[in-house]
């Protein structure tokens, strides 16, 4: 298998899907009718062999794909120009409403250069950055993990709170632990704007551009009516896989951004994952119409929201061994009744898990 070999596979099953055919609730169950914006990478980690990644990206400005080339020295994506998501002055996600003209909407820029992406807001995988930030406390001594942190009038150790933002992808733990990041110092603000983030440096000496969790705010605000959210808090599926990679310790080694213990902490709560509706799909076993996805052992995080869905995590299939993930414009307003997202999704984990199952 070459890296043109996965990234044409991957292409083909992202248009196999035929995604702007996707029924959406806000348009009364007609076709979305135009290709929703999707960010794709994968990995694959052949035995006795180097690793082979691809990023692919889909939008309605590039509905037939667009293939990433990546920089031979940083590894970060060297030939798309991401642009921020918006949102409008009632905080709502305007560029994804039926009929919304882009040729209208001033995307800010963020990196890169070469044709434009939309980066779609990453959801509950933002929790991911939070993890990496609360594990780099602990190793620079100035948290622990058993120690007790109150919030919300709950008291629970730092452990336990990073423990329910990754299997359950608890909202109000991430709160905890993002106001812990401010009181620790990793996030300093000073007359209404942040001066410091030690998060984008330590993915900027890591050469991963496309993580950011802006303005954040000290009482543990993330979210859109913080002044953070969508457009605040990014990240590319590249960039997410490459998070993913170094707290895979089956993986060749990356330059660790936590230790190994801290690095233990955060696999175990991944491993211990609950929201199986995206690429995979097994918590959703039950519901009419179910569609199969990634089957194999997958240690993952998810995200979801009326306009986002995303996932990244960690497979292990016998002798197959590979990092996938993805963000999407396809959330819940394109599901079927209790599920996440459109069923187009597992469906597209499931194609790719077994085009890799067979080249493997």
């Amino acid at each position: 298998m070459t890296a043109d070999d996965l990234a044409q596979a991957l292409r083909r099953a992202v248009l196999a899907q035929r995604f702007e055919t996707t029924a959406d609730s806000l348009q009364g169950g007609a076709p979305l009718g135009v290709h929703p914006s999707l960010d794709l990478a994968v990995v694959v980690f052949p035995r006795g062999a180097p690793p082979v990644a691809a990023n692919v990206l889909f939008s309605r400005e590039h509905p037939a794909g667009l293939v990433a080339r990546f920089d031979p020295v940083t590894g970060a994506v060297a030939n798309i120009a991401f642009r921020a998501d918006v949102r409008n002055a009632a905080g709502d996600s305007y560029a994804w409403l039926p009929g919304a003209d882009w040729s209208r909407i001033d995307f800010p820029a963020w990196f890169g250069t070469g044709p434009r992406f939309v980066a779609p807001y990453p959801a509950s995988l933002l929790k991911m950055m939070v993890a990496v930030g609360v594990a780099r406390l602990v190793d620079d001594g100035r948290s622990d993990w058993a120690l007790p942190l109150a919030h919300g009038g709950e008291t629970r150790a730092v452990g336990d709170w990073l423990h329910d933002m990754i299997i359950v992808s608890s909202n109000e733990a991430t709160s905890a632990l993002v106001a812990h990041l401010h009181d620790r110092g990793a996030i300093r603000r000073e007359a209404g704007r942040e001066v410091r983030n030690e998060l984008h440096e330590l993915f900027a000496a890591h050469g991963l551009p496309g993580l950011r969790i802006a303005n954040t705010q000290p009482d543990g605000g993330w979210g859109n009516g913080s002044g953070a959210g969508v457009g605040q808090i990014q990240m590319t599926a590249w960039d997410a896989l490459r998070l993913m990679w170094r707290l895979d310790a089956d993986a060749p080694p990356q330059p660790p951004l936590v230790s190994t213990a801290s690095r233990a902490v955060i696999r175990r709560a991944l491993d211990a994952q609950q929201l199986n509706e995206v690429l995979s799909s097994e918590s959703l076993r039950e519901l009419p119409g179910w569609v199969p996805g990634i089957p194999a052992r997958f240690a993952h995080k998810t995200g979801n929201t009326q306009n986002y869905t995303s996932d990244a995590g960690i497979v292990h299939d016998g002798d197959l061994h590979y990092l996938i993930a993805l963000t999407t414009s396809l959330g819940s307003r394109y599901a079927p009744a209790d599920a996440a997202t459109t069923w187009r999704i597992p469906a597209l984990g499931g194609a790719i898990h077994a085009w890799l199952k067979a080249a493997a």
